[in-house]
């Protein structure tokens, strides 16, 4: 599977739509004929992912045990709001507004992608959210990737 890659500001029209730049719609191939799922993310944005991608999660989400509580909860909380989206004619997309409303977007995002997926952050959000790195980055890639051989 291929990751996607950029970054891109865009912005919605009034009615929620969202062209999808050109250099990402060339990494959605299977979007045109498959379609796309968005979902809520873990810090107040929004997250795509192809629906071969979802069906994948879906998959290892149907494997926790249904009589525990923690995972019940788990399950709705991260399936609210999940809706399938497509491309228009003009490769727009258009955003339910609950999740709109969820991660605060009106008008101009953040579209990040992150190897299966692509977050969408309202841009304010986005911003602020950069201003908080931390001073000493090395720091937190050593914490999170220390240990690990990799070729960079």
């Amino acid at each position: 599977m291929s990751h996607f890659l950029g970054e891109f500001d865009c912005k919605l029209d009034a009615k929620g739509r969202m062209v999808i730049p050109s250099n990402l719609k060339k990494q959605l191939p299977e979007a045109e004929a498959e379609g796309l799922v968005i979902n809520r993310g873990f810090e107040k944005h929004l997250v795509v992912y192809t629906k071969k991608e979802w069906n994948k999660i879906t998959d290892d989400l149907s494997k926790l045990n249904p009589y525990e509580k923690k995972s019940r909860d788990f399950l709705r909380y991260f399936t609210r709001g999940a809706s399938e989206i497509s491309l228009d004619a003009a490769n727009r997309v258009l955003l339910p507004k609950t999740l709109m409303e969820y991660a605060g977007i009106l008008s101009d995002v953040v579209l990040l992608c992150q190897f299966n997926k692509i977050e969408i952050w309202s841009k304010e959000a986005y911003e602020t959210n950069l201003d908080n790195e931390p001073e000493n980055f090395a720091s937190l890639a050593e914490e999170v990737m220390g240990g690990r051989k990799t070729d960079a």
